[in-house]
């Protein structure tokens, strides 16, 4: 696996690119769940940007009123509005539509409950496609699929987790050793994203996501330093730090998890699709990394193997790259929950 490690100076760029939060613009947030026949409540959340919320706002389809939300109100995080709609045509007879959401770089998250028997559906609208219409009946399937889809967003918009498998990848030579660590990471995540997700354990998020950003300090640290010195625990027991870390990463899917909520009547479901999507994403991640490494081996073999030995430009380059990102985060994130 050692040709891995050049290829990340060329990924790093795009990393380093990124803007300062290692995940997107925290999304808007909207609820809709049935009352009667005709009635809907309504939950809409709006981030803050400088203070202020987002110049954007949800829009029921047209034969609901009220269509759009009153003033809202400041609840430390976003900017909170609630409201009782009466729709007459359903509500599924038309759109819903976030006004101005195309002229921003967020999402927004729709949370709809069916009024078919409880069965619940996350969309994500972006910027390209600001409006959604809404199912009258919904199956177990499509709650699958929902959940399944926003676990693959999530792993892929998730700079962070990306990068500590990438380091993993370059630090650990051994394919077996390697598929071992990567299986840890996963049976670890796995278990505190269901149980942070069920409530099971509540940890503050700002912490957790500044030790998330640690965890890939660390591993950039082992590739630097891991030129002629005795083997340390990574190189040893790979699969325990992999597990340990593990562990923390699940903390942080989980609280993108409890943000888009789960459907109460089909808990296990939405939470094993989820995961299913983070590992899907996963693996698509790794995957399109050994196909741009190989290509990178044709190409120009000589230089890779030039640039891959010890105390080599391309590997150390690497590393301080991984390692100046990931402290850049662990600052920022730290200063965001003690300040």
């Amino acid at each position: 696996m050692k040709h891995l490690m050049l290829l990340l100076s060329v990924c790093s760029t795009m990393f380093w690119t990124h803007p300062a939060q290692s995940h997107a613009l925290e999304p808007g947030y909207l609820e809709l769940a049935p009352i009667s026949d005709s009635e809907w409540r309504v939950t809409w959340r709006k981030p803050q940007v400088s203070g202020q919320p987002m110049a954007i706002d949800a829009e029921l389809p047209a034969g609901c009123a009220p269509r759009r939300a009153p003033p809202p109100r400041f609840d430390g995080r976003a900017f909170v509005s609630g409201w009782v709609a009466t729709c007459d045509p359903q509500i599924w007879e038309g759109e819903v539509f976030i006004d101005g959401l195309s002229s921003t770089a967020t999402d927004v998250l729709v949370y709809y409950t069916a009024q078919d028997g409880g069965f619940a559906r996350t969309f994500r609208l972006t910027p390209d496609t600001p409006a959604v219409a809404l199912p009258a009946v919904m199956s177990g399937w499509a709650v699958s699929g929902s959940y399944l889809t926003l676990g693959i967003d999530h792993i892929l918009g998730g700079i962070d987790h990306l990068l500590f498998v990438f380091a993993l990848l370059i630090l650990i030579r051994d394919i077996r050793r390697l598929v071992g660590a990567i299986t840890a990471f996963t049976v670890a995540h796995s278990i505190t994203l269901a149980a942070a997700a069920l409530g099971w354990v509540v940890l503050p998020v700002p912490p957790v996501e500044a030790l998330i950003a640690l965890s890939v300090v660390f591993l950039a640290l082992e590739i630097v330093q891991d030129e002629g010195r005795p083997r340390s625990l990574v190189q040893r027991a790979p699969w325990v730090v992999s597990f340990a870390f593990g562990l923390l990463h699940g903390l942080g899917f989980a609280s993108a998890l409890r943000e888009i909520g789960l459907p109460p009547s089909d808990i296990p479901l939405a939470l094993l699709s989820f995961n299913v999507g983070v590992e899907a994403g996963q693996l698509l991640f790794l995957a399109c990394v050994l196909l741009i490494a190989a290509g990178l081996r044709v190409a120009a073999p000589s230089l890779l193997e030039r640039q891959l030995q010890p105390r080599a430009p391309g590997k150390r380059g690497a590393a301080y790259l991984i390692g100046g990102t990931a402290a850049f985060w662990t600052v920022e994130r730290v200063v965001q929950f003690v300040a």
